[in-house]
């Protein structure tokens, strides 16, 4: 639990560093986050806050104009036609500062990735059960 906590401290000092109206878009996205992946661990990597479920899940960054969210390529590709209206990548999606966060999108990319991350682990464990080593 103390190491749960310590990168909780560390994600609130990652939040601390951005101006106060960026800090409360962040803290937006970090309860979305939490709501959405309720048993996800909280930690720093890639020097931004990541949430890991069998796995990283999802990752998030303030920049000067907008928020990067990065929540893997099959994030983005399952979303792809609603996040067509916003600048990205293979892996990522860029929230512009000047508009409101899309909250429902997503709790639902986020909600898919945890799923996603889930049905890959209980596939591994059903692999690796049917070797018999």
């Amino acid at each position: 639990m103390a190491e749960s906590n310590h990168y909780s401290m560390l994600v609130d000092e990652y939040i601390s560093e951005f101006a106060p109206d960026v800090q409360v878009r962040l803290q937006a996205l970090r309860q979305i986050i939490r709501e959405s992946a309720p048993h996800a661990e909280e930690k720093i990597s890639y020097k931004m806050p990541t949430y890991a479920q069998h796995g990283n899940l999802v990752h998030f960054a303030a920049y000067q104009h907008h928020i990067g969210f990065y929540p893997a390529p099959s994030g983005i590709l399952a979303f792809k036609e609603e996040l067509s209206k916003y600048k990205g990548a293979k892996g990522s999606v860029q929230f512009p500062l000047d508009q409101p966060l899309p909250e429902d999108l997503i709790r639902r990319i986020v909600e898919y990735r945890v799923k996603e991350n889930v049905e890959i682990a209980l596939e591994k464990k059903r692999k690796k059960g049917s070797t018999g080593g």
